[in-house]
């Protein structure tokens, strides 16, 4: 259905005639920012009152963030952040853009002004006549965010943060017998203007969540740092009081911090305090890479981890053992993300502080993944077994977590009751039942699969293996008729089968069991924005497929003419590394009958990974490589992130 113009509608509304909407789209030619609306006033065919009904009961007004973009005060960059923060934080758009200050009060004020066709006005508290205060009363007028400000014979002139609504003022009109005219000021100008008529503060009904969200994005980092004479040695008493009595500047550098590693995409936060006057130390992990994000004064050592101790609700007092706990930081700023959190006492009665910024979520798409051909066969043949073990290994933060939760999506239909037991719960699921197990109280993952065996499960995803009894539940509950999905920390898919093994799990059971291993890692891949694509020479492309293996290179389905090399180069998108984002490497176990067999005579790893790799398995590193030759990352990637 096509949209009615504003024109055309005035005409239906029999306001104008065809004639004098040609000449208003005429002179819109020579003032092409100029609403036709506005036009059509000028030139004396319509009220100002005629019109501004009309825009307001069809809501035909331009929106305020296109009379921004249209003036240039923002763009469309800084319009799509403030969007993001402003859905994230459940703020209004026009407090966002302020909070980011990528507008001020004054032209947003003005925008506004422009959008209801009203004047804009500055208001200086001390001209302001005492006596307009017997008009409108103090309650009405700091619940409406208006004041009064001038009164020439029966009218007088109301600045409003933003435009009361028609029947508002024509009811205003009917109780103080006075004609209005309306006009735009800020709401710092309304405040001041209310201080000095009423003795009060405009914004002192505001919420304590508004007053979080005023702090959502604090100064910058260096202005915060400022912000504090003290040049003595601090002492850690003082400062903790200074802490618990919420010191303003210690509140919004924390903030401050954890917002930028967020905007950053980082997925961890370490704070390292040194003994003496050595700065604080503040370093983010980004794509798997840490790199140091501020050096802070030394002042701040006991500060900012107290601070966090208390955003954690954790043992503000105790600095002589670990502690840990979770950041729900859209308490405190503009993210709706949790956190978590570890201390650590270190030399000199300092604590180092680790946040894991938990962004949860939805998975990722299984076509996402970044599995070959012959891996995404496999696995997706283990996803629709009836019964079996799935397992998915690699270090602390290779992304297994993700691969079980995109697997998961993939079997997630009302017909399969799927349960979960997760610590902690990341990634959220419609239809998944998940759980977050808590040792301390002595819901371990043991104990949560064996509750959920008692529960009518189809699938159950239990988050580590870590210890036999749980192996060995999990093996039972998938020879039972169950699909077991889990992890485990090993650095190889064959090397999972002889620990698991080694944990004391019966060979005969796990063999029948295991469907398939997946172990991967995570590579940083190039920056798209800026790598620069370039073909190998003979020496470069034979060094890869000696790398590679030379006999398995022919197998693998890459032929010379379709390489295709990029290198890092580094740009403002990519924090000029040169990468940007990861990908996934893999190496996919699948337990064929001869597998089998070797599993049940306990083989060593090395007769395990020949077979395997007799029955179609890539290395982390062959994978890593085909990903190489492809132009997706770059060999030194590889190289960091896989064994031989």
């Amino acid at each position: 259905m096509s949209t009615i113009k504003v024109g055309e509608l005035l005409i239906d509304q029999q306001l104008i005639s065809q004639e004098q909407l040609d000449e208003a789209l005429a002179l819109q030619k020579v003032f092409p920012n100029q609403p036709i609306g506005q036009l059509l006033c000028k030139l004396g065919f319509i009220s100002e009152n005629d019109l501004s009904a009309v825009l307001d009961q069809k809501n035909k007004r331009l929106k305020l963030h296109d009379l921004l973009l249209i003036s240039g005060v923002i763009d469309q960059q800084k319009l799509s952040h403030a969007r993001e923060i402003s859905a994230q934080s459940a703020i209004t758009l026009e407090k966002a853009l302020l909070k980011l200050n990528y507008v001020d009060e004054a032209q947003l004020a003005r925008a506004l002004a422009t959008q209801f066709d009203l004047p804009y006005v500055e208001i200086n508290g001390f001209e302001l006549d005492m006596s307009l205060s017997h008009y409108i009363s103090a309650v009405y007028a700091q619940k409406q965010r208006i004041s009064p400000i001038s009164k020439i014979g029966n009218t007088l002139t109301l600045a409003m943060a933003y435009p009361l609504k028609r029947h508002e003022i024509r009811e205003l009109e009917d109780n103080i017998r006075l004609k209005i005219i309306s006009a735009i000021a800020t709401e710092t100008n309304i405040r001041i203007a209310l201080k000095r008529l009423y003795n009060i503060d405009a914004l002192s009904t505001a919420s304590a969540q508004d007053e979080v969200n005023l702090d959502l994005v604090p100064d910058s980092i260096v202005e915060l740092l400022s912000k504090s004479s003290m040049t003595d040695e601090p002492d850690v008493e003082e400062e903790t009081k200074k802490v618990t009595e919420r010191d303003s500047v210690i509140v919004k550098l924390v903030n401050k911090i954890i917002y930028d590693a967020y905007m950053a995409k980082a997925s961890d936060i370490h704070i390292e305090p040194y003994p003496g006057k050595k700065e604080v130390v503040v370093r983010t992990r980004v794509d798997g890479q840490c790199s140091i994000y501020q050096r802070i004064p030394y002042k701040y050592k006991f500060a900012i981890p107290s601070r966090i101790k208390i955003m954690a609700e954790l043992d503000i007092a105790e600095r002589r053992k670990p502690q840990d706990g979770k950041i729900d930081f859209k308490k405190f700023g503009p993210l709706d993300t949790e956190l978590r959190v570890a201390t650590m006492p270190t030399v000199g009665g300092l604590e180092d502080v680790v946040l894991r910024i938990l962004t949860g979520g939805d998975p990722l798409a299984f076509k996402d993944l970044g599995l070959t051909e012959r891996n995404q066969r496999v696995f997706q043949n283990a996803l629709a077994s009836p019964h079996g073990l799935l397992l998915v290994v690699g270090p602390t933060g290779s992304g297994k977590t993700t691969t079980l939760h995109s697997g998961l999506a993939q079997i997630n239909t009302p017909s399969r009751k799927i349960w979960t037991a997760e610590d902690p719960v990341e990634i959220t699921q419609a239809g998944l039942r998940q759980v977050q197990v808590n040792p301390r109280i002595g819901f371990t993952f043991a104990a949560a699969l064996r509750s959920f065996l008692r529960l009518d499960p189809d699938v159950i995803m239990v988050g580590e293996m870590r210890d036999e009894e749980t192996a060995t539940m999990a093996v039972e509950a998938s020879l039972t008729g169950h699909l077991v999905f889990s992890t485990l920390h090993t650095n190889s898919a064959p090397e999972t089968v002889t620990r698991l093994l080694e944990m004391g799990l019966d060979p005969y059971s796990f063999s029948d069991s295991l469907i398939c291993v997946v172990a991967q890692r995570l590579a940083r891949r190039l920056c798209v924005n800026c790598k620069q694509s370039y073909s190998p020479d003979d020496a470069e492309l034979n060094e890869i497929i000696e790398e590679y293996g030379r006999d398995s290179f022919d197998s693998s389905g890459v032929s010379r003419g379709d390489v295709a090399l990029a290198r890092a180069v580094g740009c403002e998108r990519c924090g000029h590394t040169g990468y940007r984002g990861r990908l996934g490497i893999h190496e996919i176990l699948e337990c064929t009958p001869p597998l089998k067999t070797l599993i049940k005579k306990k083989s060593d790893t090395d007769f395990i990974r020949i077979q395997a790799a007799q029955d179609g398995m890539t290395t982390l590193k062959q994978d890593g490589l085909i990903k190489v030759l492809k132009g997706l990352t770059d060999i030194f990637e590889v190289r960091r992130v896989c064994i031989k």
